[in-house]
Formats: C-alpha cells, sequence, structure tokens
C-alpha cells in the first residue's frame, strides 16, 4: 500500500507533465493511442467524479451555510464570466461552428476537480474552493445545458434535456455514490483516496489521449488557433474571476480561490458532452482536451506566482516590523 501510495503521490505532483507527455504521443503518433476509445470517455470521467465524491464530508458544504455570501459570488462569477468570455472569443477569433461549440461548452462547465489542489497550493482559502466546485457541480445539470442553449443554440442544435441526463449520469450520480460511500464506509476511503492522484491521472490522460490521437490530422490544422483561444480563456477567467472577487472586497485568500476556481473548468465534462451529443461536430472535442492540458499547466504557473507574492508580503511586514 505505501508503494502504491508513493506512486500515487509521484503521479499527482508531476500531473501536468505526464499529460502533457501522453498529448505529445497522441498528436505525433496516434496510432500508439488508438486502443483507447471516444467511447469510454463517460466512463473514465464518471471514475474522475466517484473519486471527487469520496472525498467530500457533510462538513464541506458547512461553508455553503457558514459563509453563503462567499459561496455565492463564486458560484454567479463561475457561471457569469466563463460562459460569456467563451462566446466573446467565438466570435472574436471567427471560429467555425464545430469548434466554437466546443469552447462554449467548457465555459459552461462547472469549477475543475483540481482546482481545490491549485488553490491549496496557492495558500488561498480551500474550504471556499471545495465548496464552490461542489455548488457549481451540484448546478451543473441545469446550468450547463441552458447556458450552451443561450450561447450556442443560435448555430448548432442543443438537447437541453438529454444534455441533463448526460451531467447527471457521468458527474452527479457518480459523486453522490461517492459520498454516500465515504460517508458510510469512512475508515476505508481514508486509505482509497491516498491512490486517488493515480486513479484520476490515468483516466485524464486516457481522455485526453482518445481524444487527440482520434483528431491528430485535424488538430495538425487548427491547433495553433485551438490553443490560442483556449489561453485566452484560462487566463481571462483567472484575470476577471480575482479582479471582481477584489471590487467586492474579499480578502486575499478568497480572491485567489475565486481566480482559480473560475479559472479551472471541468473541461473532462466538456469532452464528454461534446463527444455524446455533438458527434457531427468532431473538432468540439478538441477545447476540452487541449483545456485540460493547459489549465494543469497554468494552474501550477499561477500556484507559484501567488505563492511569490505570499512571500513578498511576508517580507515586508517583517521588515516594516523591525524596523518599527
Amino acid at each position: 500500500m505505501k508503494t502504491l501510495e508513493r506512486v500515487s503521490g509521484f503521479v499527482g505532483k508531476w500531473m501536468a507533465a505526464i499529460v502533457i507527455a501522453v498529448a505529445a504521443l497522441a498528436l505525433f503518433k496516434p496510432e500508439a493511442c488508438s486502443w483507447i476509445s471516444t467511447s469510454w470517455i463517460n466512463y473514465l470521467l464518471g471514475v474522475v467524479m466517484f473519486g471527487m465524491g469520496l472525498t467530500l464530508k457533510p462538513s464541506d458544504f458547512a461553508v455553503v451555510f457558514r459563509r453563503p455570501k462567499d459561496v455565492v459570488i463564486g458560484a454567479v462569477l463561475q457561471f457569469t464570466l466563463m460562459p460569456l468570455i467563451a462566446y466573446a472569443l467565438t466570435v472574436v477569433f471567427r471560429l467555425p461552428a464545430e469548434l466554437a461549440v466546443g469552447v462554449i461548452l467548457v465555459g459552461t462547465c462547472p469549477g475543475g476537480t483540481s482546482s481545490n489542489v491549485m488553490t491549496y497550493l496557492s495558500h488561498g482559502d480551500v474550504a471556499l474552493s471545495v465548496s464552490m466546485t461542489a455548488v457549481s457541480t451540484i448546478l451543473a445539470p441545469i446550468m450547463t445545458p441552458l447556458l450552451t442553449l443561450l450561447y450556442a443554440g443560435k448555430t448548432v442544435d442543443v438537447n437541453v434535456a438529454a444534455m441533463f441526463i448526460s451531467v447527471v449520469e457521468v458527474v452527479l450520480l457518480p459523486i453522490v455514490i461517492g459520498f454516500v460511500v465515504n460517508y458510510f464506509f469512512s475508515k476505508f476511503t481514508q486509505k482509497a483516496v491516498k491512490a486517488l492522484p493515480l486513479v484520476s491521472t490515468v483516466a485524464i490522460v486516457m481522455i485526453v489521449a482518445a481524444v487527440v490521437s482520434a483528431n491528430s490530422a485535424r488538430i495538425m490544422t487548427s491547433g495553433a488557433l485551438i490553443l490560442a483561444v483556449v489561453i485566452c480563456h484560462n487566463l481571462l477567467g483567472y484575470a476577471s474571476g480575482y479582479g471582481l472577487a477584489k471590487l467586492l472586497r474579499l480578502d486575499t485568500t478568497k480572491c485567489r480561490a475565486i481566480s482559480i476556481e473560475v479559472g479551472m473548468q471541468n473541461s473532462g465534462l466538456a469532452t464528454s458532452l461534446a463527444a455524446t451529443h455533438f458527434a457531427q461536430y468532431p473538432l468540439a472535442t478538441i477545447p476540452g482536451a487541449v483545456f485540460s492540458v493547459w489549465h494543469n499547466i497554468s494552474g501550477a504557473l499561477l500556484a507559484s506566482f501567488f505563492n511569490h507574492q505570499s512571500a513578498k508580503q511576508a517580507e515586508e511586514q517583517k521588515t516594516a516590523a523591525a524596523e518599527n
């Protein structure tokens, strides 16, 4: 078990590098990953969501009732900023419908599971981050289909009811099962969660590999455009989330949590929904897969930047105290 924990810890630490390496392999040598079918995406995402459920406890939802203002602000920013930014980027970059719907799906999805780790590394408000992830995920079956209809409904057919069922099946249901298992078998899950970074990384890597290998030729022709849009989407999410939280006079730790939570999306869900409901647009799955790779890199860099800021502030306070 200790060996498994060490392997899991190593994989969790180097997740971004592993995802990049596999994505590159799938892009330049697609035949090496062709055995991973895109039909597996929903099941793989379900595994990740079940793992998220195993980490949740009733106390994680207590923040919602103790600090409803913070959570409401975070949820509102989550479902307004990223969808709006996504739509704006599709207009600015004049994306074709099959790419535009993929970008919009990324924007309308809830916060990503790795945002909690990045918030912790940033010395942000982890409790708020966990609550925001949980609340946005619970709201996703309603908000994601409706927002997709709002922003993409004029260019593609959006089946709101079918998308609602999909989000419930691949996200909400696995999380609820994981939560229930953790509640009744907490002693077992406390040991099992130590292997979650390994399981989650493997599942995410397989999703990325499946999408990239199946669309390698298309990515080669439009990859630079997709990457540019994804980077802009992610960075604008960080910046606008932090900026608006600051304008609302939230403290620095909350601003950091909201920034990361807004900027990091559950892009695996976007990929799943694109593959299930927009199969006639093959490129629709690509933005989610690229986002999965990129936001782990940018999240780690942002956490490092926030840590540098904290160290600088601590040094300035130490110097001021010594002078007084």
